[in-house]
């Protein structure tokens, strides 16, 4: 079957804007993310191949994980200006493009991603994620791989697939176990706070003595060090309330398979407006021949 990537939009986003000097068009308007996004979109379609490439977007948060937990996200800084300027380009760039540019309000793009990538496994298809957001790593199966950017001070290294093997050897437990190791560890991108004092390895060495997060807290009178077992004992509640929160949401209706059509017109109208002339150079080898190449 076919190989399908999803991308984490704003993921991928704000490393484009934060990996390249600012670049901007002649009457100062911001152009650098949007240069990174297409160069970084064209190199994972040249290096992976797919049949289709899905890119997911926030518009209102997840409304389920607010009510339960109103401060959910709540310590994030604002998106920078320069950013939020390029939003409406980058989408209409991706979509001229040929790439699907999905996005649903009251919907977290994390959990439309993931319901996505299970349903198109459950049809026989490989998927890639394309994202730095170790949520995803509970998803992670033989037909579900992560796609990780280049490590930092290593672009040259390029993007690094992460399969099963690679979760257990990075977090040090299975993919099955990730939505249980960060109720304990916490997850700071989130604002979810973990047990006090418990970092990755206590987290990992508890789930593979114990199974899972029920099992830890049923055996919290057992647990070393013994500093820890009144901690998990009286926050219970709230480990369970993470779990919630570090859980995908796969019960969402999934997006569509279909692989758009790419507008070249539109994208070298977009590409001369926006100023950006080699990227402009690029797309017009790329779609000489007016081939659908995402």
């Amino acid at each position: 079957m076919a190989q399908w990537l999803l991308v984490d939009g704003f993921n991928l986003a704000y490393r484009c804007f934060h990996a390249i000097p600012e670049l901007t068009r002649s009457d100062g308007f911001p152009t650098n993310a949007l240069h990174g996004w297409m160069k970084s979109l064209w190199r994972l379609a040249d290096q992976e191949q797919p049949v289709a490439t899905l890119v997911f977007f926030d518009l209102g948060g997840s409304q389920d994980r607010l009510a339960l937990h109103p401060t959910y996200k709540a310590h994030r800084a604002e998106m920078p200006e320069a950013l939020e300027k390029q939003l409406a380009p980058l989408k209409a760039l991706t979509r001229a493009m040929g790439c699907a540019g999905i996005e649903q309000d009251g919907v977290e793009s994390d959990d439309l991603l993931a319901s996505t990538a299970v349903s198109l496994a459950r049809a026989g298809h490989d998927v890639l994620i394309v994202s730095a957001d170790k949520d995803f790593a509970q998803l992670v199966d033989d037909r579900i791989a992560i796609l990780l950017p280049p490590a930092p001070g290593n672009a040259a290294g390029g993007w690094r697939r992460l399969d099963a093997a690679g979760v257990r050897e990075k977090f040090g437990v299975s993919p099955v176990q990730i939505a249980d190791y960060l109720a304990l560890v916490g997850d700071t991108a989130d604002n979810i706070p973990g047990v006090t004092g418990v970092g990755p390895k206590t987290a990992a060495k508890w789930l593979a003595e114990w199974g899972s997060l029920e099992g830890v807290i049923a055996h919290a009178g057992e647990l070393r060090p013994d500093r820890f077992r009144a901690l998990v004992a009286a926050d219970q509640v709230r480990l369970r309330l993470n779990r919630r929160l570090t859980t995908l949401n796969l019960e969402l209706p999934a997006v569509p398979a279909v692989k758009p059509p790419a507008h070249p017109v539109e994208l070298f109208r977009l590409l001369e407006e926006l100023e950006m002339r080699s990227t402009l150079i690029e797309a017009r080898t790329r779609y000489s021949t007016q081939q659908e190449l995402f």
